[in-house]
C-alpha cells in the first residue's frame, strides 16, 4: 500500500520482529524496578539498526517512520510504569542513531487489544494501552493503530477465536493495511 501510493523506488521497508520480547530488548536504558538492567538491554535494536543502516546508506531520506507493535510481555511482567519512559526513550535513542530530528521521526504504535482489559492475567494490559495512545497523542507526526477488533475469527491455524492475545489471520493482513495506511498519513505530513 505504501509503496504503491508513493512508488516502489521511493520507498525503503525494513521488516524485523520478534514475538513475546519485553521494551528492553530494544532500549539500551532500560532498568527494572529495582534499577537493575537486564543482561538482554537493547540486542534486538542492534539486529534492527544492522538491517536499517546498510538499507538506508547513501540514500535521501524525507520521510523516516517507525512502526511498533509490542507491550504484551511488559504488561504481562507488571512493568506498565516504566514503559512511557521506554518508549519515548526508544524513539528518541532511534532518532539520535538515524541523526534525525526527535520530532520528525514518525512513529505508528499499534496499541494492545481488547484481550485482557480487565488486567486479570496481564496485570499491567491497560497501562500499557493507556500508554501507547498517550505517546502517539504527544506529537504530530505519531499516531496510534486500533487493533481491538482484530482478534476475532479464524486464526492462522483455522482456529475460531474471540479477544484472543493474538489476531486473526485476516487481523493480521488488516494490521498491516493500518499500519500502511498512519504511515502514509506522517510521509503526507512532509
Amino acid at each position: 500500500m505504501v509503496e504503491e501510493a508513493l512508488g516502489k523506488d521511493r520507498v525503503i521497508i525494513i521488516q524485523d520482529a520478534l514475538g513475546g520480547q519485553p521494551i528492553h530488548r530494544w532500549w539500551k536504558e532500560w532498568k527494572d524496578p529495582q534499577s537493575e538492567k537486564p543482561k538482554q538491554c537493547g540486542d534486538l535494536y542492534d539486529r534492527l539498526l544492522g538491517k536499517v543502516k546498510p538499507a538506508i546508506q547513501g540514500e535521501k531520506l524525507g520521510s523516516v517512520t517507525f512502526v511498533w507493535m509490542q507491550g504484551e510481555r511488559d504488561a504481562k511482567m507488571g512493568w506498565g510504569k516504566l514503559y512511557e519512559e521506554a518508549l519515548l526513550g526508544l524513539h528518541a535513542q532511534l532518532a539520535k542513531d538515524l541523526k534525525w530530528k526527535k520530532n520528525d521521526l514518525g512513529f505508528v504504535i499499534g496499541r494492545l487489544s481488547d484481550f485482557d482489559t480487565s488486567n486479570k492475567r496481564y496485570p499491567h494490559w491497560t497501562m500499557v494501552r493507556d500508554v501507547q495512545e498517550r505517546v502517539a497523542n504527544s506529537n504530530k507526526n505519531f499516531f496510534w493503530v486500533n487493533t481491538d477488533d482484530l482478534n476475532d475469527g479464524l486464526s492462522r491455524k483455522g482456529k475460531k477465536i474471540k479477544d484472543d492475545l493474538h489476531y486473526s489471520a485476516e487481523g493480521y493482513k488488516e494490521l498491516g493495511r493500518r499500519f500502511a495506511k498512519a504511515c502514509l498519513k506522517v510521509a503526507n505530513q512532509k
